[in-house]
């Protein structure tokens, strides 16, 4: 960090004289005896150099490592807060413990999930969602488990994900009052009657195994995973409201890979698969 110095204006350094005195020569002696002239100016510079050589010297160095320091936690400081910021208002991070996604995310992925979806922004069919669990599709989790204070503190700002509650991760397939059936003569799904041409499912995976036919409710959406054949999603579970998710359990609309580096990407909603879909029937509600 640079050092301050504080230099005297030269009206101090040298003074002033009263009006009307008679300008000494460069020899003269005043009457206070005090010496002028060029050898008097010389002796007061080498002074001055060698006082602010002595302050340089006491203090340079104390002062310009704490100065350092604070400098150094005050960016930690902001960088901390606005992580806080960052977590609570707009990006959160969840890794994939399974392959129900398949190949559109893969085990140990580490996502970035944007918290602007559904709101202010609209939540679209296709989208990738993380949502909590509301309705116990996953088994309980295990407590008790230690963590680190540097995990809970990478957690507190957003960097990795929170272990402690129940997620899941799939795409939504239909939104209120969306009717989706499986399947039909083709042995594809169908949303409102429009069959559904699905280029992100798991190689080889059916659009569904098990038939169903819905209408979703009010508030509510349908997801599915991409690998369908290993895939527990609202197919498996309609035994609990229906197999719907609440739109308010939705922590946002998974947006970028960022780890490993090998499969960062952006993540693709596929808007082309669901632009043909006609707008519900007036007055739908699920079943």
């Amino acid at each position: 960090m640079p050092r301050r110095f504080h230099w005297k204006s030269a009206a101090r350094a040298g003074g002033v004289q009263p009006a009307g005195a008679t300008p000494a020569g460069p020899d003269a002696v005043p009457a206070d005896g005090a010496a002028t002239g060029p050898g008097a100016a010389a002796a007061e510079s080498s002074a001055g150099a060698g006082s602010r050589a002595a302050a340089k010297d006491s203090g340079g160095k104390g002062g310009g490592f704490l100065g350092w320091l604070k400098e150094i936690a005050t960016i930690v400081v902001i960088a901390l807060v606005l992580s806080f910021l960052i977590k609570t208002f707009l990006f959160r991070a969840f890794f994939i413990p399974s392959g129900s996604m398949e190949n559109t995310l893969q085990i140990d992925d580490r996502i970035f999930v944007n918290q602007l979806v559904p709101e202010p922004f609209a939540l679209e069919r296709g989208d990738v969602v993380v949502f909590r669990d509301t309705e116990g599709w996953l088994p309980e989790a295990e407590s008790g488990a230690n963590t680190s204070w540097l995990s809970e503190a990478l957690v507190f700002v957003g960097l990795a994900p929170d272990e402690s509650q129940q997620h899941l991760v799939k795409r939504v397939i239909g939104l209120e009052g969306d009717r989706i059936v499986c399947c039909n003569a083709d042995g594809r799904i169908t949303v409102n009657g429009e069959p559904l041409d699905e280029p992100y499912l798991f190689p080889g995976a059916a659009p569904s195994d098990t038939p169903f036919d819905v209408t979703v409710p009010e508030g509510k959406i349908w997801v599915m995973g991409d690998h369908r054949n290993a895939s527990a999603d609202s197919r498996a579970n309609q035994d609990k409201d229906g197999g719907f998710i609440d739109v308010d359990a939705i922590e946002g609309k998974a947006s970028v890979i960022a780890w490993p580096l090998s499969n960062a990407s952006v993540l693709d909603s596929h808007p082309e698969v669901f632009e043909d879909i006609p707008e519900p029937a007036e007055g739908a509600s699920g079943n």
